[in-house]
C-alpha cells in the first residue's frame, strides 16, 4: 500500500476492504493510487463526428475512453449536448435497461436524477414514443439537471423535483424505475477528496436506512410486471448486497441476471438467486459502482386515468400558432404555462396532465417561446433541440473564438444584414439564439449558464477537432 493510501483513506474503511476483497485488497488500494480515467458519451442525435481514434467502453454503444482529461469547459460542443461527460463504470445501466425493453410505449421514471447522466443516457436508449420522468428532490440540484437535460435536447421528458414519497400518489404508472441512489461515495474515493473527507462508518449506515426508505416509497408507483434497477457508487455491503435481500425479503420480485462479454471485468455478485455486479477499480478502467436489477411480480395493466384532472393545462391561443412551425407541427400538442410556449409528445397529454397534477414540474417537452404581447422570444432550449424546424431562423456557423464568447455571454458581431432572431451553431450544432439589431446582435444565451473562467490568450482546439 502507498504512502498517499495509508495517509488519507479512513482506517475503518481500510479494514472492511481487506475483509471484503482479502487477496485483492492490495491491488484495490493501488488501484486508488493511479489517476482516474476520462471517459464521454456521445449523443447520437448530435455528434457527427468520427470517433475510430478513440478507444470504446464496452458496455457502452455510445460511451468511449479519452487518453487525456482536456478542459470540457473550453468546447463549444459539451454545451451543444453533443456529448456528456461521464464515468465509465456508470455506463453499464445501458445493459440493464437493454433488459427491459419489450417494444411497448415505456414510461419511465429516473428518481435521483442530478447532475443528469443517466437520465440523458436513458433518453437516448428510449424511442421517441418513450417518455422519461427525471426527478431530483433537492431544488438546486434540480436546475443542473434542467440545464443538462435541456443541452441533449430530447422532448420526450418531464423535470420533476420531489420527494420519492410523492410518487406512490401515481401506483403502478412506471414500467421501469431506475433509483441511483444517495449513498456514501466510496466508489469516487480516487477522484473526490470531500467523499473521503466526510465518509464514516455512521454515514455508510445512514445512507443504507435512507436507500431502504426510498426504495419503500416508491416501489407502488413501479407497475406489476415492471423493472427496478438500483445502483450505488460504493463498495459497501450495507448500501448494496444488502440491500438487494432487503428488497427480495420486503417485495415479491425476480432477481435478473445480466449476460456479461466474456471480456468484461465486471465482477458478478450471486448468492440464493440473488444477481449484482460490482465495478472494481483494480478490475476495471473506471470507477467504484454497484447495480442490479429486479423484476416486480404480476402482470402488466394499463394505468387508470382519472375521469377528471383537478388542473387543466391553458391550451396555447391561435395568435401564437406560428411557433408551431419551430418544430414538426403533427407530432405535439401544444400548451401556455404562464407566458411560456411549450411543445410535448402527442402521444402523452394525458400523463403529462396526471403528473402536472401530482408532481411539482420544473419543466416538460420543449419549451418553445416566452410570449409577450405580440413579441415571441424564443427559448435557449429551442435552439439545442433535437426536434427544433431550424428553416424559419437565418444561421451563422462561428469560430472557436466566436462560439466562446457567445458562450460567456459575450457581444459577437453577425456576418448578416437581416434583422431579428438568428441561430448561432459551432461546427454545425446549434448554440443558441441572437437577436439582430444591425448595428449589433444582442446575446441570448442564458445568464446562468455562461462559462465564467478566463479564456486566456492562447485556446485549444477541442479533443474531437485533433483525432
Amino acid at each position: 500500500m502507498t504512502e498517499r493510501t495509508s495517509n488519507i483513506l479512513p482506517e475503518a474503511f481500510q479494514e472492511r476492504i481487506r475483509q471484503q476483497f482479502q487477496a485483492e485488497a492490495d491491488q484495490f488500494f493501488e488501484a486508488l493510487n493511479c489517476p482516474a480515467a476520462t471517459s464521454i458519451r456521445i449523443n447520437p442525435r448530435k455528434f457527427k463526428k468520427p470517433t475510430a481514434g478513440l478507444e470504446t467502453i464496452p458496455w457502452s454503444t455510445h460511451g468511449f475512453f479519452l487518453n487525456e482529461r482536456p478542459i470540457f469547459t473550453l468546447d463549444p460542443l459539451l454545451h451543444a449536448g453533443a456529448y456528456y461527460v461521464q464515468e465509465a463504470s456508470s455506463m453499464f445501466l445501458e445493459q440493464a435497461f437493454r433488459l427491459t425493453r419489450s417494444g411497448e410505449q415505456a414510461v419511465v421514471l429516473d428518481l435521483c436524477g442530478a447532475p443528469g447522466g443517466k437520465s440523458t443516457h436513458l433518453l437516448s436508449l428510449l424511442s421517441d414514443k418513450d417518455l422519461l420522468v427525471s426527478n431530483e428532490v433537492i431544488r438546486s440540484r434540480a436546475v443542473i439537471l434542467d440545464e443538462n437535460i435541456r443541452k441533449w435536447g430530447h422532448s420526450n421528458v418531464v423535470i420533476t423535483s420531489n420527494d420519492p414519497r410523492n410518487f406512490g400518489n401515481l401506483a403502478s404508472l412506471f414500467d421501469v424505475i431506475v433509483v441511483d441512489a444517495p449513498c456514501s461515495g466510496e466508489g469516487l474515493f480516487r477522484r473526490d477528496v470531500n467523499a473521503m473527507n466526510q465518509w464514516s462508518v455512521e454515514n455508510t449506515n445512514l445512507c443504507a436506512t435512507r436507500q431502504r426508505r426510498i426504495l419503500a416509497d416508491v416501489w407502488p408507483a413501479l407497475k406489476p410486471g415492471g423493472y427496478l434497477i438500483y445502483s450505488t457508487c460504493t463498495f459497501n455491503p450495507g448500501e448494496n448486497e444488502e440491500n438487494l435481500q432487503w428488497l427480495s425479503e420486503t417485495f415479491d420480485v425476480e432477481s435478473i441476471r445480466i449476460p456479461l462479454a466474456p471480456e468484461w471485468p465486471v465482477s458478478e455478485y450471486e448468492k440464493d438467486g440473488l444477481f449484482a455486479y460490482r465495478f472494481l477499480p483494480h478490475r476495471v478502467k473506471g470507477e467504484g459502482f454497484f447495480l442490479t436489477i429486479v423484476h416486480k411480480a404480476g402482470e402488466k395493466a394499463p394505468y387508470s386515468f382519472p375521469k377528471k384532472f383537478k388542473k387543466r393545462l391553458e391550451r396555447l391561443p391561435k395568435q401564437a400558432d406560428q411557433l408551431k412551425q419551430w418544430v414538426a407541427p403533427d407530432l405535439f400538442d401544444f400548451f401556455l404555462a404562464g407566458e411560456l410556449a411549450v411543445a410535448f409528445p402527442s402521444p402523452h397529454e394525458q400523463l403529462l396532465g396526471e403528473l402536472y397534477d401530482n408532481l411539482n414540474l420544473i419543466s416538460f417537452g420543449l419549451p418553445l417561446a416566452q410570449i409577450k404581447k405580440n413579441d415571441f422570444i424564443p427559448e435557449h432550449a429551442l435552439a439545442l433541440a433535437c426536434d427544433l424546424n431550424s428553416n424559419p431562423f437565418p444561421t451563422v456557423e462561428l469560430s472557436l473564438e466566436q462560439a466562446l464568447a457567445f458562450l460567456k455571454k459575450e457581444e459577437i458581431r453577425i456576418a448578416r444584414t437581416e434583422k431579428g432572431w438568428i441561430l448561432v451553431c459551432y461546427q454545425g450544432q446549434p448554440l443558441g439564439f441572437v437577436k439582430n439589431l444591425g448595428t449589433r446582435a444582442n446575446n441570448y444565451y442564458p445568464k446562468e449558464w455562461r462559462i465564467r473562467m478566463n479564456l486566456g490568450e492562447e485556446i485549444n482546439l477541442p479533443w474531437h477537432q485533433m483525432l
